[in-house]
């Protein structure tokens, strides 16, 4: 069995905005259709939705509907035109919201010589607006409750969602980078400019003095939540070990959410590896959906960010340790996300341990699931603006296990070689990080709405 078998989702919570009429036009009856059928998709859609009072049929209507929203929560705005509404709102939508507007556009019903609905013209229409302003959307056209619509549109809100958590949160890096890791160098200008995002520094003694602050009981606490994992420990493993790892782990789970922080990069050694590493309390929240780098690679956590917030789960990051043509060596210390390791019934589990170069504690030894389908992906900053690249594949077993984190990942499509060398004088750093799936496609319209250039 897995330790962790569901991927974590964001909570979102999305504004369903049906834009009518004033006067009755085209088909009322298939519009009504239209949004039944939507109401009854979103029942089952996995996020939080909200649904203004307010008939919305121009200008003064909608800035009612919108504030509601707000008053709600609302993260995202979604625009459906069961029939075509007045175009003289799109500006508005512009204006107040903050994430790429995600229109859903329907179709004609199949009957009859009347035009029914013109739904994909009025969102034609209200997205062709909004390019011209350079504000970012998401379209999406189909039936309700058909298989493809329903991944569509997941899919778009997911992707709204992420950019509104980039473009309007905050980044922390405790310390600096990893001695010599200068690939891996935050800037905070570039963050700012390109990803609209603001970097927050901790100083290590500061970061040390909190985890110390951490009481023991608050530990011991949580150590029982560690244990109905079912995870095992060498024997060189100590009771002290243990709680100092829920220290590390109380710690970065409370900085991240009280003050707040998006993302979160860590220089754990030489400083905090002197005593005891933090990836047992990176691995726990990484699987919790939390985006937590090693290293102090902060661009490495916001790589992260972008897969978990656009709804692609839990995130590894890794090091691309070797490779041949088509295949990577995946492989770090031992921090990956419990969902995406072979589980407790396995012939290599994961394992608390210590350290495979000092021997101090405490990693999780374990191998990636076999047959997984992967993206490979990282976002990164060169020459003030930032880059993206994306390659999809299988893992497939390791020649060998490794202590640490290990898997192999196979890319039949892609020259590795020739893709390696390319990446590299980009700048692309040595931390990759792999999502579950094939998810290439989704990311790169992601990026498009953040205007961030994709590199192949």
């Amino acid at each position: 069995m897995s330790i962790l078998t569901k991927h974590p989702k964001p909570e979102i919570c999305a504004g369903i905005l049906f834009l009518k009429r004033k006067r009755a036009g085209f088909v009322p009856e298939w519009g009504e259709s239209i949004e039944i059928g939507v109401r009854k998709q979103l029942k089952t859609s996995g996020f939080k939705t909200f649904m203004p009072e307010t008939k919305i049929v121009d200008i003064i209507s909608l800035r009612a509907a919108l504030k509601e929203c707000d008053s709600h929560g609302c993260q995202v705005v979604v625009a459906l035109q069961p029939t075509m509404s007045d175009g003289r709102m799109a500006p508005v939508l512009a204006q107040h919201s903050r994430s790429p507007v995600v229109f859903w556009a329907t179709p004609e019903k199949q009957e009859g010589d009347m035009i029914s609905a013109c739904s994909l013209v009025g969102a034609h229409t209200f997205a062709a607006t909004l390019a011209q302003t350079g504000h970012p959307f998401e379209f999406v056209y189909g039936m309700p409750g058909e298989a493809q619509t329903v991944k569509d549109f997941s899919a778009a809100v997911y992707r709204a969602y992420a950019y509104s958590v980039i473009h309007n949160g905050s980044a922390g890096l405790v310390g600096y980078h990893a001695p010599g890791f200068i690939d891996m160098h935050v800037d905070p200008a570039s963050m700012q400019a390109n990803l609209h995002t603001e970097l927050l520094h901790i100083g290590m003694h500061e970061f040390i003095d909190s985890v110390h602050a951490i009481s023991d009981e608050a530990a011991k606490a949580d150590l029982k939540k560690l244990k109905r994992l079912g995870l095992q420990c060498t024997e060189d493993i100590t009771p002290a070990d243990l709680l100092l790892a829920s220290k590390y782990y109380l710690c970065m789970k409370e900085m991240m959410d009280t003050m707040p922080l998006s993302a979160l990069g860590v220089r754990d050694w030489p400083e905090l590896s002197a005593t005891q590493w933090p990836y047992l309390a990176m691995a726990r929240l990484a699987s919790e959906g939390y985006a937590v780098a090693c290293e102090g690679d902060t661009d490495g956590a916001l790589s992260c960010l972008l897969g978990y917030a656009s709804g692609c789960g839990a995130c590894y990051l890794s090091d691309w340790l070797e490779h041949d043509e088509h295949h990577i060596t995946l492989w770090h210390g031992g921090a990956a996300p419990f969902q995406m390791c072979q589980g407790l019934d396995s012939k290599v589990p994961p394992m608390i341990a210590r350290h495979f170069n000092n021997k101090n504690p405490a990693v999780v030894n374990a191998t990636l699931k076999t047959g997984m389908p992967i993206t490979l992906f990282r976002l990164w900053h060169r020459n003030g603006k930032y880059l993206f690249t994306a390659i999809e594949g299988e893992t497939v077993e390791p020649k060998r296990h490794l202590k640490g984190t290990n898997g192999t990942g196979c890319f039949d499509s892609v020259n590795i070689n020739d893709y390696f060398i390319r990446m590299v004088k980009a700048g692309f750093p040595h931390h990759p990080v792999i999502a579950e799936g094939h998810v290439k496609k989704h990311l790169y319209t992601l990026m498009e709405n953040l205007s961030i250039e994709c590199k192949d």
